[in-house]
Formats: structure tokens, C-alpha cells, sequence
């Protein structure tokens, strides 16, 4: 089975950068330790404070679901309810 790779680039309101940043670095010690992680690293961009991106890789896509619905990213997900301008996410597969 395929590995999957995540690109998660979150945009936060610029009011609320901070709030964000803490909530998204919360995700990342309970994430790594997930059963089917392989890597979780959060990035902000250098010239625009408010986007974040995660680059993550999985396993398999079914571990990952996992992640998904794991009560501490819906925990995240009430944190930064109305803080977050726009997310995206895109699975990806290695190619080379």
C-alpha cells in the first residue's frame, strides 16, 4: 500500500494568528504519537504570518481518517472556531 502525503495550508485571520499558532502546535506531540504517522511538521510562512502549513505523511489513508476524526482535532477545530480565513488540503502520493 501507497503512502499518503497531506498539505494542510491553514490561513489565519490576522487577529488571530497567535491563537492559532498555539492551537495547531497543540496537534503536534498527540498527532506524531498516532499510530500510523510517519511525520507531522507544522511550517508559517515567512512573509505572511498567518499562513501555516502542515506537511504530513501517513501510512495509509485509513490511518489517517483516523487522525481525522480524533477528539483532539476536534478539540482544535472548536478552539479556532470563526479564527481561520481559509483552509485547504490536498492528499498526495509520491511520485519520484
Amino acid at each position: 500500500m501507497t503512502k499518503l502525503a497531506i498539505v494542510a495550508n491553514i490561513y489565519a485571520k490576522p487577529d488571530q494568528i497567535d491563537l492559532v499558532r498555539a492551537e495547531l502546535e497543540k496537534l503536534i506531540p498527540i498527532t506524531r504519537a498516532e499510530n500510523g504517522c510517519l511525520q507531522y511538521d507544522l511550517h508559517q510562512d515567512n512573509d505572511d504570518p498567518a499562513h501555516f502549513m502542515f506537511f504530513e505523511s501517513w501510512e495509509t489513508r485509513e490511518l489517517w481518517q483516523t487522525h481525522m476524526n480524533a477528539p483532539h482535532l476536534a478539540a482544535y477545530m472548536a478552539a479556532t472556531d470563526g479564527a481561520v480565513e481559509n483552509f485547504t488540503l490536498n492528499e498526495m502520493s509520491q511520485i519520484g
